[in-house]
């Protein structure tokens, strides 16, 4: 059994589009170094900008999550000023490879064979397949991605070892708002309920990057 993430809901983007940055072209594993430079580029999309009109006044671009409200001029204007640079979303990526590799873990940027899945966790081959598109989403959706299925690998080390089927830890299992819908996702619709609480409890503690870390360095 294979448990996957789906593909990213559609980002809505205000006021004009942006680029997607340059997908990694595809590799048996991540070079972290290559991996670290694209998704820095690919963050670029993520900092508003102003552009200046005809009239003398500016339109603001910024794109935003699924889910995610619209900013207020006051907030884009502080983005400008302060834009993030995601460093500490690409240095919990580069531990938890660290921690992936040391338990056994081959992760690997490739199409999952799970259609329609941004990334999966194939416990019999003990290999995390992640969509080579998803470096182009940003360190932060590809974090989200990366410890949602470390998360899953946690939990097949629960069961009885990482090749086994992932049980549940335990972990608080509340979705956040913007997640509440993901469930009912044609990928889970009719997935048997097992499966569906499994994928619960990994989308309920994906946001919390320092997590998938820990799972894997106490279960495997």
């Amino acid at each position: 059994m294979r448990f996957v993430f789906p593909a990213l809901g559609a980002l809505l983007i205000a006021a004009g589009a942006l680029s997607q940055g340059t997908p990694l072209t595809p590799t048996s594993a991540p070079d972290l170094e290559t991996l670290t430079s694209q998704l820095a580029l690919a963050d670029q999309q993520w900092i508003p900008r102003a552009e200046p009109l005809a009239n003398g006044g500016y339109r603001y671009i910024y794109k935003r999550r699924a889910g995610e409200p619209h900013l207020k001029p006051e907030q884009i204007r502080a983005l400008i000023a302060n834009p993030p640079n995601f460093a500490s979303e690409r240095q919990q990526i580069g531990q938890l490879l660290q921690v992936l590799h040391q338990a056994g873990v081959q992760v690997k940027l490739t199409a999952p064979r799970k259609s329609g899945a941004a990334a999966e966790w194939d416990p019999a081959a003990r290999t995390l397949r992640i969509q080579p598109s998803v470096v182009g989403k940003g360190s932060l959706d590809f974090a989200w991605v990366l410890n949602h299925e470390a998360i899953h690998v946690a939990q097949s080390c629960r069961n009885q070892g990482i090749g086994s089927e992932p049980r549940l830890l335990g972990l608080p299992t509340q979705l956040p708002a913007r997640l509440s819908p993901v469930l009912n996702q044609p990928i889970y619709r009719e997935a048997p309920e097992r499966v569906r609480q499994l994928e619960r409890e990994a989308y309920a503690n994906q946001e919390r990057l320092s997590l998938g870390v820990q799972l894997v360095r106490k279960y495997c």
